[in-house]
Formats: structure tokens, C-alpha cells, sequence
């Protein structure tokens, strides 16, 4: 950015922030009066133009204070407190997030969450002893970081005197998260204290530059972790310290030892053997590493005991967990105890969810609003992996024979370089540009994608070098025409013109590096050495799946198989901001990993929205914790190794749920049974009057009212489940219904799914109905062993808006304007508002009848290899979907049942990285 175009960024911000009214033009206004000025001469009309995108998107942000579920003995101590902090070391810290030009309401909304938390901490001032646990729910890569840093400071004013941050199982998120507490707390750089010279002096990093007095004391550096050489050299105790003592520390059991062990010598009174001191914990991704995943009686895993320990040394301690995956901790038994290590790390006292700001780039605007219902038409930000094959198929061995790389992660390199030249024609040739890759959980793997992109970048440059000068080079010269193609298929409409993008290609090029980021590769990832404005391609595993930063992530590759809801949602890096390039990010990935993205998503949405709901009602963290054991996606919403070992019986609550059969047994005798259960199911309806003439013909079918639950009972008793298709279990769903059968689910809407009519769109008749079947893709690796698995982009049987139907026109809007009021759903762009996409779960709110979705399933065979074309059914097959409304008696739950035989059929491996256990 110019120097002029900086000042006139400077002068109008201040005029936007403060005017009420703010418009699109307003902004325009202000900054073309101030380009009237000589000093401005210089900035172009486009730069202004980028300017007020800029400034439009920063002042049109805002973030919500989130949900919070107290226990019900919280006394609040703050508010009469206040007198007596001085908020020093909060006070630096929002003047660093104003420096960094964050808007306005986010930095009011953290101040706000800050205080909330805090006050529900324990006050330092206390004399004891107390202990409080609590957990904070954010969004994966949403700024949960500046939260706990927030959090901190506040902290460390109200008279904290030790902090722990316990910051990930791997050095290189421990490094980074320690540079984060040095900018944010510290005010200087802890690394540059590991020099030997003693005239080089401490660097002033961020809030050191606003205010260095009463800086913190540091006992680990970016460079060391809190080690036994630190703890026999420093012999202080807690006690002696003028100022706040921090540490950010590893996840490592080694590491956790070293603290108790130098806090049992040097700071516990003699007498009690307890530390006086107040201490804040904070566990960063507390779902990695912390969970008791010992079961039998008096065992606990290492590194949870050891956390547990920490506290317990401590007569006035306060535990908080920060993560955006909370289903492992919410399966934490609220009643553990030890006598020597404490009660376990359940959130008994708070839990907190956060909301993100509007401007988040996260699951619903990449996997769900983002992938359109309808096959032919593109997705937004994915790009489907189709092609790798036997060249790095999803699941390989150590040794696999990397001979060379799939053409979609060549693609996907060509498109983030071109991205990279886009990003710095719109002026942002400081900051930096990220390209993930994360296609193997070897670490030797790793290293030979990370050689061939290298090998791959190095012969595009060759090419630039040769005849990027030239305009027509993309005619004859194979590796620019390739990049071409990659700007014409993603970029053509982003703004910049070819020619353009060509000229800009080499500086981008030659400075990109290809870096191996894990256990075998310590420090490949360092954007602080190399100044600013670095443009990198990070090839990891596990490394770059839990909590590590990659700044400027524009484009992902992305190649693993893991159906664990924690898992797959921390893998979701390219999750976070995207302030003036959210349009050039690109995701590569498996059509399945993409369906179960959406699908999680939505299941992290309606967590969130159970705490408000928990939130309204006055319920405390136990009643949540239930609450989520108890929702249908509780069957698969953390690892095997999080949920113990042996036979589970999950108690399910269906009310207010939506269930559908995806699985299906390719068995003839299956087809066939559920053929005649279908078959049966339409005869005993035409007894009650419902046939083919008297049906309400509406958008998705035939749809037929106040069908006795007996007929629905019947079906699905007759019915043959494909084991996989979990949740659709006949016997546990009978029960659910049958309980309630005499008041709430006595009568049915059945919808027979059909498509409209249209071209090449002929009816079938079947048992007398004229149906129109919808169509549906099939997963190969299951067709392989006999399961008919619904493929496609979002892998799910019904399309959106199914629950819609049955609802007076009259509720669904009124539900549709609720939903975009509330929710601020709706999106903005230059022509005006869109239509927003309305999740079904706002219509399955307002039913009073359940609905059962009788469908016909004709599978498609496109991209299925010869050999298995012959095990698709040529008929429809049938399938059902079932919305069940609220329940007066949603804590009523019925008992699924799943076996580890059954678990690892469904889930498969746990799918952990070769380096995820290295210190």
C-alpha cells in the first residue's frame, strides 16, 4: 500500500467509524472528498475503489456476545471489583487490536465476552480455597486465540498470578501460540532472550510498544518450552514475582511434569504442600489430548491426570478449555474424582459459546450455503478430487510409490499462484499467501509431495522465465498454458485481465516456498524469518490439523478420510478471514468429505443453538452435557478412543431430529423385502381414503395427511436396515414412536417423494401411484461391499426444504422471516439482498405431525467403474426419511446399541498421523 493510499486510509476511518448512518455511498463520498485534498493526488481511482470495499467490510461487521450456561450457584464479583483493577495489561492489548484496524463492535463484543468469562472465574482476591472449570465454544480458526489472550490480560489485572497456557501437542503450534502471548501479554519477544550476546537487548513487540511497564514475566521462550533445565536454574518461587508469571507450555507429559515437579519444590507452603498463589489454566484445543480416555476404575490417562494434578496444587485455580470441537469434553463424567488428582476437567461451572463475526468464513459458507442442491451447477469455493487414484489414493501405505501427483493438486498449485499475482495487483503484496496440503498421514510421504511440488514450481518458473514476457505464450508453451486455463476456469471474472496476470507471474513464483510442516521438519513454518508479504505451500499431516495458523490461506488440497466430527472439523484450516480475497479461496477435496462437512456443520449449528436454548431455560452445564449425549449425532461425534472400548448403549433423543436411510443393503432379498413393505404401506393407506386421485400434489411429491402411526409402524417393522445407516435402526425408532403414539405422534404426513414433470421425466407406476423417481449418485468404495451408499455433493437422500412440506403457507414464511431477522442469514453483494438458503431444521421446529418421506430411489451409474455397473439395481430401490417435531418430553430417550465390530465397520481406522505421538 502507497503511502498516500495508507494516510487516506488513516483520515477516512475514523469519519466511517463515527457516522450512525453509514452507507455504501457515504463511504464512497468521504473518501472521494478527501482525494479532492493534494495529498491524496496520487491514490487512483481504483485504489479508492478497493479502499471503500475495504472500509465497507470492516464497518459492516459485527459480532454477537454469544450463549452461556451457568451453574446455578455463580455469584457474579466483578462489577463491585472493578474500583480496585487497573486494567493495564487490557488496556494495551485493545489498543493493539485497534492498531490492527479490527472493526469496531468485534473489539466492544471481545471486551464484553472477556468480562462475562472472567466473571464467572474465580476472584483472585478470594482468600479460598475454590476452583472453578469452565469451557469457552468457538468456531474453528474464528479468533478463539484472541478470546483467551483477551481473557489474559483481564486475568492478570484482577490479580491472577500464574498462567499456564497448555498450547497443542506439537512444538511448532506451541511456538506459534507463545509468540502470540508475547505480542498480546508480554510486549516482547521471549526468543530474542535465548541470545547469548548480552548487548542485544529484548525486542518491544505489540502491546510493549503502547506500555512496557510492568511486563510480564516469561518462563518459556519461542524458542524453549518450560523444560528441566529451566526448572533447576530458576528457583524462584510464584510468590517473589512483582508482575504476573506466564508459561506457554506443550501438551507433553514430560513437559507437564517438569511444572509440578519445580511448583511442588519451589512455590507450595509448607504445611498444606499447596501453591497460595491464584492460577488461570488455559487448555487451547481441549478436546486434543486432555480427555480421561482410560476406562476401567481408578485409571486416567497420563496427560489428563497430570492437568488434573496441576490444579489440585493449587488452593485457588481456575481451569478453562477452549475449543471448537466440545463433543469429546461434553462425554466427560461430570462425577470423577481422585483424591490426588481432583475431579475431572467437565465444565461444571460455565460453559460459553461464542459466536463468530458476520464476517467468518466458515462451514455454512463454504459447505452448506456455498454447495448448491442442483448437480449441474458449480460450487463456490470446492473443487472435487477425482483423479488420484492409484497415484495417492486416499488410503495408503508408508512405502507407497509416490511416482508423481494427481493433476487436481497441480491445478490446485497453477490457481494459488494465480491467486497470489490477484491478490497482489489489489495491494495486498505485504501480507502473506498460504496453500495447504494435506493429502497423507506419513511423514515420509509428506516429504516426497513437498519434493514434487518443488520439482513442479521450479519447471513452471523455468517456463516463466523463458516466455513469460510474451503474450501469447499460453499457445506453445505447455506450463503458462496450463495457468491460463487455471485463470480462465477460476479466476476470469476476479478482476484483473490476463495479460496482467502473466506479467505478474514470476516475482510470485520465484519467491514461493514449498515447506514439509511436521514432527520430521521442525521450523518449516516461519513466517516472522522471512519478512513480510511470504507466499508458502505447507505439506503436512496432523500438524496442520489442530490449531496451527496459516496465514493468508487461500488455497487447500485436501486427501484424508476421517468421519470423526472433531477430527474432520480441526482439519478444516481454511476456515477463519479472508478480508479482501474471500473470493479467490479454493478448496480441493473428496465429493465425501464435502457431504460430511456440510452435514457437521450443521450438526455444530444446532449445538450452538441448544446453548441458547439451555441458555433461556436456566440450564446448567450438566443438563447441557446431557443434552448433547443425547442428540442423534451422538452415535459418531468424537473418536472410539474418546468413547471407551466395548459394547456402547447411546441413549438417543429423536425429538426435534431428522433421520434418513443413506445406507442400503444391495442385497436382492434387502431390495426385495422392502419393495413389499413398501408395497404394503401404500395399500394400508389407500384404506383410509389416501390413494393416488385424493393425494395433495405438492412441490416434492404426493403428500398425504393423518396417516394412523400404526401404517408408519408397520413399514418400518417390515423394513430391512442397512447396519451402516445408523441412525435409521427400526427398532429404536418404533420405540420413540410408540412411546408417544397416544398424544404426539398418533398421526403422520407421508410424503411420496416425486420429482415435478418434465422432459425426459416419465412417471412409473408404482403400487398404483405415478412417481417420478429422484435420482441419486453411489459411493464406489461401498458399493464395493454390497452397501447402495448415497454419494454426490452433499451425500444425502432428501434435498432441502423436504420438512417444508405440510406446513400452512402462512407458518413457513413467517418461520422464513423469523430465520433471516435472527439468524442474519441473508447475504449482500453489490446488486442487493439474496434469497437466503433456509436450514429445514427452522421448519421441523414449527411441526405438530411428524412426516415420513417414502422415497424411489433410481441410482445413477455415471463414474462407477464397468465392474460394478452390474450391482446397481436397475429398479428404484426404496428408501425413507423421517422428521420427527419437538417433543414435550425431549429428555425421554431411546437406546441405540453399536458393538466395536460395528464402530469400526462404520468409522474405520481412527485415522491419527505417523507424527501425532512425537514430542
Amino acid at each position: 500500500m502507497s503511502e498516500a493510499l495508507e494516510l487516506l486510509e488513516e483520515t477516512v476511518s475514523p469519519m466511517v467509524l463515527r457516522e450512525k448512518d453509514r452507507t455504501a455511498a457515504s463511504i464512497r463520498a468521504m473518501i472521494d472528498q478527501m482525494r479532492a485534498l493534494p495529498m491524496f493526488g496520487e491514490v487512483s481511482d481504483e485504489q479508492a475503489e478497493r479502499l471503500a470495499r475495504l472500509l465497507e467490510e470492516r464497518n459492516g461487521i459485527h459480532m454477537g456476545v454469544g450463549a452461556i450456561v451457568d451453574t446455578p450457584e455463580f455469584r457474579p464479583w466483578l462489577h463491585d471489583a472493578r474500583a480496585r483493577i487497573d486494567p493495564h495489561y487490557w488496556s494495551r492489548y485493545k489498543k493493539l487490536l485497534q492498531s490492527k484496524k479490527l472493526p469496531a463492535d468485534v473489539i466492544t463484543s471481545t471486551d464484553t465476552i472477556t468480562d462475562s468469562i472472567l466473571d464467572r472465574m474465580g476472584n483472585p482476591e478470594e482468600p479460598g480455597p475454590w476452583d472453578r472449570k469452565g469451557m469457552v465454544v468457538g468456531h474453528v480458526q474464528s479468533g478463539k486465540t484472541q478470546n483467551y489472550t483477551g481473557l489474559i490480560c483481564k486475568a492478570a489485572d484482577a490479580g491472577y498470578r500464574l498462567i499456564v497456557v497448555i498450547a497443542g501437542i506439537h512444538n511448532n503450534l506451541r511456538n506459534q501460540t507463545q509468540m502470540r502471548i508475547d505480542e498480546g501479554f508480554v510486549g516482547r519477544d521471549t526468543g530474542r532472550l535465548e541470545k547469548k550476546d548480552t548487548r542485544d537487548r529484548p525486542r518491544v513487540i505489540g502491546v510493549g510498544k503502547f506500555d512496557g511497564r510492568k511486563a510480564p514475566v516469561s518462563l518459556t521462550t519461542t524458542l524453549k518450552d518450560f523444560n528441566r533445565a529451566t526448572a533447576t536454574t530458576n528457583t524462584s518461587q510464584i510468590a517473589s514475582y512483582a508482575v504476573p508469571v506466564v508459561l506457554v507450555i506443550k501438551k507433553n507429559s514430560a513437559t507437564l511434569a517438569n511444572l509440578v515437579d519445580w511448583l511442588k519444590e519451589h512455590s507450595t507452603t509448607h504445611g498444606t504442600d499447596m501453591v497460595d498463589q491464584p492460577m488461570l489454566l488455559i487448555d487451547d484445543e481441549a478436546d486434543n489430548a486432555s480427555i480421561d480416555i482410560k476406562y476401567g476404575k481408578g485409571e486416567t490417562s497420563r496427560i489428563n491426570g497430570q492437568i488434573r494434578e496441576l490444579l489440585a496444587l493449587f488452593r485457588r485455580s481456575c481451569y478453562v478449555g477452549y475449543t471448537a470441537t466440545p463433543f469429546a469434553n461434553i462425554f466427560i463424567d461430570p462425577d470423577t474424582d481422585d483424591e490426588v488428582r481432583g475431579q475431572d476437567l467437565f465444565p461444571r461451572h460455565f460453559i460459553f459459546g461464542l459466536d463468530a463475526p458476520t464476517n467468518y468464513f466458515g462451514a455454512r459458507k463454504v459447505f452448506i450455503d456455498g454447495i448448491p442442491d442442483e448437480e449441474d451447477q458449480r460450487p463456490d469455493h470446492i473443487r472435487y478430487i477425482t483423479d488420484n487414484g492409484d497415484v495417492l489414493p486416499v488410503k495408503h501405505r508408508i512405502d507407497h510409490a509416490l511416482t508423481a501427483l494427481p493433476e487436481s493438486m497441480l491445478d490446485a498449485l497453477r490457481s494459488f499462484l494465480v491467486a497470489r499475482v490477484i491478490r497482489n495487483l489489489r495491494g495486498q503484496i505485504a501480507q502473506h499467501a498460504s496453500m495447504l496440503v494435506n493429502a497423507s498421514r506419513f511423514t515420509g510421504i509428506q516429504g516426497l509431495i513437498r519434493n514434487r511440488l518443488h520439482q513442479k514450481l521450479k519447471e513452471i518458473e523455468d517456463a516463466v522465465r523463458v516466455d513469460g514476457g510474451r503474450p501469447e505464450a499460453a499457445e506453445y508453451n505447455d506450463e503458462i498454458g496450463a495457468i491460463h486455463r487455471c485463470w480462465e476456469e477460476e479466476y476470469a471474472d476476479a478482476g484483473p485481465a490476463w495479460d496482467e496476470v502473466r506479467k505478474g507471474l514470476l516475482p510470485v513464483i520465484a519467491s514461493t516456498q514449498v515447506v514439509a510442516v511436521n514432527a520430521a521438519s521442525p521450523g518449516g513454518l516461519d513466517y516472522e524469518g522471512g519478512g513480510a508479504g511470504q507466499t508458502v505451500v505447507a505439506v503436512g499431516g496432523f500438524s496442520l490439523s489442530r490449531g496451527l495458523t496459516l496465514e493468508g490461506l487461500t488455497i487447500s488440497y485436501f486427501l484424508r478420510s476421517s468421519v470423526m466430527y472433531d477430527t474432520l472439523m480441526q482439519m478444516g484450516r481454511w476456515f477463519g478471514y479472508r478480508p479482501g480475497y474471500e473470493d479467490l479461496c479454493r478448496i480441493w477435496m473428496p465429493v465425501e468429505a464435502a457431504s460430511w462437512y456440510a452435514h457437521i456443520g450443521e450438526a455444530t449449528e444446532e449445538l450452538q443453538l441448544e446453548l441458547k436454548r439451555m441458555q433461556q431455560a436456566n440450564a446448567t452445564p450438566e443438563q447441557f452435557g446431557l443434552a448433547v449425549r443425547s442428540h442423534p449425532s451422538a452415535l459418531m461425534v468424537t473418536a472410539r478412543n474418546k468413547m471407551g472400548a466395548g459394547q456402547k448403549q447411546v441413549m438417543v433423543g429423536l425429538s426435534n431430529s431428522f433421520i434418513e436411510t443413506v445406507k442400503l443393503s444391495a442385497a436382492a432379498r434387502a431390495l426385495q423385502l422392502n419393495r413389499s413393505a413398501r408395497d404394503q404401506l401404500l395399500e394400508d393407506i389407500a384404506t383410509e381414503g389416501h390413494g393416488p386421485d385424493s393425494a395433495g400434489k405438492v412441490t416434492g411429491g404426493y403428500l398425504l395427511r393423518d396417516v394412523p402411526w400404526q401404517h408408519v409402524d408397520a413399514f418400518l417393522r417390515s423394513f430391512e436396515n442397512e447396519r451402516e445407516s445408523v441412525l435409521t435402526d427400526p427398532r429404536p425408532v418404533r420405540q420413540y414412536i410408540a412411546e408417544r403414539a397416544h398424544d404426539e405422534l398418533g398421526k403422520f404426513d407421508v410424503l411420496i417423494a416425486s420429482l415435478q414433470p418434465g422432459p425426459d421425466r416419465t412417471p412409473v407406476n408404482i403400487g398404483g401411484w405415478p412417481v417420478i423417481p429422484p435420482q441419486r449418485s453411489l459411493g464406489e468404495q461401498e458399493l464395493r461391499r454390497g452397501v447402495l451408499a448415497i454419494s454426490g455433493k452433499k451425500a444425502r437422500l432428501s434435498s432441502r426444504g423436504i420438512e417444508k412440506v405440510g406446513l400452512a403457507p402462512e407458518v413457513a414464511r413467517q418461520t422464513e422471516e423469523a430465520y433471516e431477522r435472527e439468524e442474519l442469514a441473508t447475504k449482500q453483494d453489490g446488486s442487493g439482498r439474496e434469497r437466503p438458503n433456509y436450514p429445514d431444521r427452522i421448519y421441523r421446529a414449527k411441526r405438530t405431525r411428524p412426516l415420513l418421506v417414502l422415497y424411489n430411489i433410481a441410482l445413477k451409474t455415471e463414474g462407477l467403474p464397468e465392474a460394478l455397473v452390474g450391482s446397481v439395481p436397475p429398479e428404484p430401490v426404496v428408501a425413507w426419511a423421517l422428521s420427527f417435531p419437538v417433543s414435550a418430553r425431549p429428555d425421554r430417550k431411546v437406546e441405540y446399541i453399536l458393538n466395536p465390530v460395528a464402530l469400526r465397520e462404520l468409522f474405520g481406522d481412527e485415522d491419527s498421523d505417523e507424527d501425532s505421538l512425537d514430542d
